[in-house]
């Protein structure tokens, strides 16, 4: 599983932060960060989710007011949002 988060989209309520320890506050920029990514285009971060964590993940993606985060499945398939 593969989750990817658009930092321009986010508009740093922090929720996914509390559903999922990877996110944590930038809050001098007043936006979330996602731990250990990369970015894969401009302000586009994804990293692999570790099979413990994939509800975790779940939780995140459906947490966030604006659909700033999306989970995909190994094949590549958009399962959230």
């Amino acid at each position: 599983m593969r989750i990817a988060f658009d930092e321009d989209v986010c508009i740093g309520m922090y929720q996914c932060v509390a559903a999922w320890d990877e996110f944590e506050k930038d809050t001098d920029r007043g936006k979330a960060v996602l731990r250990e990514s990369t970015e894969v285009e401009d302000g586009v971060f994804e990293r692999e989710v570790p099979p413990d964590a994939e509800l975790d993940a779940k939780f995140a993606a459906r947490a966030c007011p604006v659909d700033a985060i999306t989970v995909y499945d190994a094949d590549g398939e958009q399962l959230i949002p």
